[in-house]
């Protein structure tokens, strides 16, 4: 019986945010493991995740298709977690979440390899966000290069590293007041990098239905006004919440999409937030979801003391109110 140690899987984005925790998960599977991402000699830090020679880095930009031919070489699964949340210079959304998922879906199609794209829960071909309209345009790319991949729509991951639960911890350490765009009424549902990267490890095994679209969402829908209140919860941190007009944050993110670190806010991803970010029922009825994979996942409130502590005023030798 052939075991994972005769499985070559090619991780495209693998030394990102999710990249390290599926690197992770599929080492501890026993799979062989090719990183293939735009500067290898930045991704070090994912070689201690595995035995030795178990991990290894390439480089590929999906921007140029020889480097993903070249890097899908002799490969049997390929996962593409390449993605952006910003565009800058050549990295539009179009260019590699778009063009960039087809290049990958044909260079895995080429091999005869298997495949899970990661997209978003928002993908939507219609609507006003760029971001969810590459984010479409890619899994239907996908698909008709490689009909039988397993698409994976999660909500917003949060977890060490995310920009997320972090970004709006770091916002309260420096502002006193923490903005709720749309009065903070939108729905998401988090998940957990880790619950993600188990789905995504699960399906290189074989678990999930080829062909598929998976949504992924964790155990509770919060309002974005919600998931402030927890974030300010778990750092201690007491801060006004002010609700902003759609119209008027989108005005400031013309000049804050120009902002460093927490500030920045372009105007794609106000347009983001307009829609809900929940898992269908659709999804929920066909099995297409966490639960569905036999994954129990984890809350914002009980991951997220686990590294947001740095953000508190003494760290972790803060002290918990009564």
């Amino acid at each position: 019986m052939a075991s994972n140690q005769d499985t070559l899987v090619t991780v495209f984005g693998g030394s990102g945010f999710l990249g390290r925790s599926v690197v992770r998960a599929l080492a501890k599977r026993d799979f062989r493991i090719r990183v293939a991402v735009r500067r290898p000699e930045l991704a070090g830090h994912l070689q201690p995740l595995g035995r030795v020679g178990q991990i290894h880095a390439v480089q590929a930009n999906l921007r140029y298709p020889a480097s993903v031919e070249a890097a899908m070489r002799d490969s049997h699964v390929a996962i593409n977690l390449v993605g952006i949340l910003a565009e800058g210079g050549a990295q539009t959304f179009d260019a590699v979440q778009g063009k960039g998922a087809a290049t990958v879906a044909q260079a895995a199609n080429a091999v005869g390899a298997r495949m899970v794209h990661i997209s978003a829960l928002g993908a939507d071909e219609n609507s006003r966000s760029r971001y969810a309209r590459a984010k479409a345009a890619g899994e239907k790319a996908v698909l008709t290069a490689t009909p039988s991949a397993v698409i994976m729509r999660p909500s917003v991951v949060f977890g060490p590293a995310d920009q997320f639960s972090n970004r709006f911890a770091a916002l309260a350490r420096m502002s006193p007041a923490l903005p709720l765009i749309g009065g903070g009424k939108t729905k998401m549902q988090p998940v957990y990098v880790g619950d993600v990267a188990t789905a995504v490890a699960d399906a290189v095994g074989g678990k999930a239905k080829p062909g598929a679209t998976y949504e992924l969402g964790g155990p509770e829908v919060l309002t974005m006004r919600k998931i402030m209140e927890i974030i300010l919860a778990v750092t201690g941190r007491q801060r006004m919440l002010v609700s902003l007009p759609f119209g008027l944050a989108k005005f400031k993110a013309m000049f804050l999409q120009f902002a460093p670190g927490a500030l920045k806010l372009t105007p794609d991803q106000v347009e983001l937030l307009r829609t809900d970010n929940v898992v269908s029922d659709a999804a929920k009825a066909a099995g297409l979801t966490l639960e569905g994979l036999g994954i129990t996942p984890d809350s914002l409130e009980a991951v997220a003391p686990q590294y947001l502590w740095r953000f508190r005023a003494a760290g972790q030798f803060q002290k918990k109110s009564a």
